[in-house]
């Protein structure tokens, strides 16, 4: 793609208006940054990495801006955010760059979202596409392209590099917002890219961002949120964008015992722990505890028989610790939106599948409370406190 520049002076931020204490701690921490100042900044069009390059910029940084073409057609990845990113750009006074990755975006996320649902597995394609297809091809397109070594994107996390870490390793932690806190999709980032990460967002709350890209006159400070995962936002639903690839399946759905209890449409429209939208009279409410895509099935049980005591994860990736080789007593987040809960993590060898992958980690967790909704091909990602340990996917 061309690349798109603009040589209109940037517009400051309003003198007469003082910044947060967030943001004038974000602006010190920047400010006081050791070695290189420039940087390429992720801009998706929205109002947190909007204010990312904003502050970048305030505190004396050489920014580029640079917007992967993920999608055609409507929503933040597609001409609504191309428009708001070049906007930012233009206003800030810097270059700003548009990569087409639509082709890499559906081969690496699209594809493998498909082929998981048929599998009757629910994928969970954030952290993926921020390995894949964000940070990865980001970091490498700044340094080939630009001969930059440092990316920025507007993610609620920190990370604490290695001459600031007790044990030689990037760190990453928990943005300060636990509401808006997204370590839980960057688990998967190797060490190689989080050294050459900044979050200039991770120690501001919402509202700071708010406070502070109105204070800059941003464009996009007042734009709302996105709700959905950006696929389903693309084509109106989830059920929307699955029925455009995966053609319907009539099957059963079944108690565990094999007694038939309704028809299904599609594996695909279902996941663990799901009540709602089953179609199903019986005489107390039934939840999704397993998908047989073997025999097209829906397997459905009381609340009481759902919950496990346990889980096997695979593909982990230790991000801020070395492989354990003993127990490891952790908090785990099974949901990106659900409560940390305390797990005993036992490491497992690898398979002979695995040890061939590029992840070959495995491990089980043997949880202090019984829990519900565990799904395969979901996210189980470790911490200590604030800091990320590792994660990986749930198998089983």
């Amino acid at each position: 793609m061309p690349l798109a520049r603009f040589s209109a002076a940037p517009v400051p931020a309003d003198p007469a208006v003082a910044a947060t204490t967030a943001g004038a701690t974000a602006l010190h921490r920047l400010a006081a940054w050791p070695g290189d100042h420039r940087v390429v900044v992720g801009l998706s069009g929205g109002v947190d990495s909007s204010l990312t390059a904003a502050l970048l910029v305030e505190a004396g940084w050489q920014v580029e801006g640079l917007t992967l073409w993920l999608m055609s057609g409507k929503g933040a990845c597609c001409a609504e955010g191309l428009v708001d990113a070049a906007a930012i750009c233009e206003q800030l006074g810097v270059p700003h760059h548009v990569v087409d990755f639509r082709e890499h975006f559906r081969e690496q996320i699209v594809d493998f979202l498909v082929e998981g649902y048929a599998a009757g597995t629910t994928p969970l394609p954030c952290s993926r596409c921020n390995r894949e297809v964000k940070f990865g091809p980001m970091l490498q397109w700044a340094l080939a392209e630009r001969g930059i070594e440092r990316i920025a994107t507007g993610h609620y996390a920190r990370v604490r590099h290695a001459d600031q870490s007790d044990n030689g390793r990037h760190q990453l932690l928990r943005g300060l917002d636990q509401r808006k806190d997204q370590s839980y999709f960057l688990y998967d980032l190797p060490q190689q890219d989080l050294g050459r990460l900044v979050f200039p967002l991770g120690e501001l709350t919402k509202p700071d961002t708010r406070a502070e890209a109105s204070r800059h006159g941003l464009r996009t400070a007042a734009k709302p949120e996105s709700q959905d995962l950006c696929l389903a936002d693309h084509h109106g639903s989830m059920k929307a964008f699955l029925d455009a690839y995966l053609p319907p399946r009539p099957g059963e759905i079944v108690l565990s015992d094999g007694r038939v209890v309704g028809q299904h449409e599609g594996i695909q429209h279902f996941t663990i722990g799901q009540r709602r939208g089953l179609g199903v009279a019986w005489r107390e409410p039934l939840h999704v505890v397993r998908l047989d895509a073997a025999m097209n099935r829906v397997v459905v049980a009381p609340r009481a028989e759902a919950a496990r005591a346990d889980a096997l994860v695979g593909a982990v990736n230790w991000v801020s610790i070395e492989p354990p080789r003993q127990p490891l007593a952790v908090e785990v987040q099974v949901r990106y939106r659900s409560e940390p809960v305390q797990a005993l993590l036992t490491p497992l060898p690898a398979t002979e599948v695995d040890a061939a992958a590029a992840r070959p980690h495995r491990c089980r967790l043997d949880f202090s409370e019984d829990q519900f909704s565990i799904t395969p091909g979901q996210a189980a990602v470790f911490y200590a406190g604030e800091r990320v340990l590792g994660g990986g996917l749930i198998q089983a």
